[in-house]
């Protein structure tokens, strides 16, 4: 088993993770004054000259789609990646950790959800003209996209109840639904969405669906609101509500044929959820840094708070989580490599509930540690622990996931689905 990146992975994240010290790390602070100067003013929806900036930078000194995964078609060595060479997942474990303690990281190298889950989608499934056209642009970072999955009127966590309809009509494809928590949306930038939607009902249960490529200019297509995720808009990018009516686009737009978005799916969703965790185990880490500064720097009855009331004991449980969770992850990004998606079924699913709730615990101590401060926007506690519980969410709750792990197990010892 091989947790530890390839020598050429491990250098290019000591890089990256220098590029962050030195570059993005002591720019955070007036991005955010920009943002808040942004909402005052009514223009937060615009995206900061600071972010080009710092993108331009990172993509000469070849920190560039660094998710770009080991077999790209020569997209790495075209589009930037540092020695020409895509990554394997655990090479790119390490970058996703050094991304993570900063929320501006994963924009800068162009690594960011969702668009790198839909790169990947294009990458490994989609045409050579779809490629051309909206696959290339988001290399290069001239464009955003989003993808429509979650609905509004049914429960999403079980994916076939999908109420969106695609429907071949010769050569085109007829669209009609309502989307919810489509992040990305509201940049200005984002102009193609993937769609997933039902196609055929009568099919196997998946086999009934696909996904379609729908430039967000097409007829029919309306973003009806932004949606605040616990009071916060993640502006410019933000969480949308978009209605699809009769919304009508070329067959060739479907990606992989008709009925084959959940064959897609689990090929997106496996590294995807090893990027979201390994930066989740970045951001437990910085929040355990902030915990321990502020627990020695400041005094409560005549101690440092670090020694009041088992804070100490905290930190050290702190510590042993962050450390399983990260070298569970590893176990889910070396099985990806070696063995494919639908070995690593059970341990994607594995990583998905224990790091964001190991996150979420850490977090939530360092804000404790913090007092009020930690509630607050001086401090970037309060969105890390609202980053880790949407976590819980985003790509199947936990109970989804335990449901998985239960399955495999039990079919070891001969139990039915």
């Amino acid at each position: 088993m091989q947790l530890s990146p390839s020598p050429h992975g491990a250098d290019i994240a000591a890089r990256a993770t220098e590029f962050i010290r030195t570059e993005i790390t002591p720019r955070e602070q007036d991005y955010f004054a920009d943002l808040t100067k942004a909402r005052r003013e009514g223009t937060e929806w615009e995206p900061l000259p600071l972010i080009a900036e710092l993108q331009q930078k990172a993509r000469e000194a070849g920190l560039w789609n660094l998710f770009l995964p080991a077999h790209d078609d020569g997209y790495a060595a075209k589009f930037g990646t540092l020695g020409g060479a895509g990554l394997s997942n655990v090479d790119y474990a390490a970058i996703a950790e050094a991304t993570g303690r900063s929320f501006l990281a994963p924009h800068i190298f162009n690594c960011n959800a969702p668009d790198t889950g839909n790169m990947e989608v294009l990458l490994k499934y989609g045409s050579a003209e779809q490629k051309q056209a909206w696959l290339e642009p988001l290399l290069e970072a001239k464009i955003r996209s989003a993808f429509l999955m979650t609905e509004p009127d049914v429960a999403s966590s079980d994916a076939t109840n999908m109420a969106t309809t695609v429907v071949v009509e010769g050569d085109e494809v007829v669209i009609n639904g309502r989307k919810w928590w489509s992040t990305g949306v509201g940049h200005p930038d984002c102009e193609i969405f993937i769609v997933m939607g039902l196609t055929d009902p009568n099919a196997h249960k998946y086999a009934r669906h696909s996904m379609v490529l729908v430039p967000r200019n097409t007829p029919g297509v309306t973003v009806e609101r932004m949606l605040p995720a616990m009071g916060y808009y993640d502006e410019p990018h933000g969480h949308g509500e978009v209605s699809l009516t009769n919304v009508r686009v070329p067959l060739s737009n479907v990606i992989g044929g008709p009925g084959q978005a959940f064959a897609i799916a689990q090929g997106r969703l496996g590294p995807g959820r090893v990027h979201h965790c390994m930066r989740l185990i970045g951001l437990a880490e910085a929040a355990l840094e902030l915990a321990c500064t502020r627990g020695l720097s400041r005094t409560a009855f005549g101690k440092p708070i670090i020694n009041l009331g088992g804070n100490r004991e905290r930190i050290a449980e702190a510590r042993i989580a962050i450390n399983q969770a990260r070298l569970l992850v590893l176990h889910a990004a070396w099985l990806l490599d070696s063995d494919g998606p639908m070995a690593a079924l059970s341990a994607v699913s594995e990583i998905k509930v224990a790091v964001p709730n190991m996150a979420q615990k850490v977090i939530d101590m360092a804000i404790q540690l913090h007092g009020g401060g930690g509630l607050s926007d001086d401090f970037p506690l309060a969105g890390a622990w609202l980053q880790a519980r949407a976590i819980r969410l985003a790509d199947g709750p936990d109970e989804v996931h335990r449901g998985v792990i239960a399955r495999i197990e039990l079919a070891k010892y001969g139990a039915a689905r």
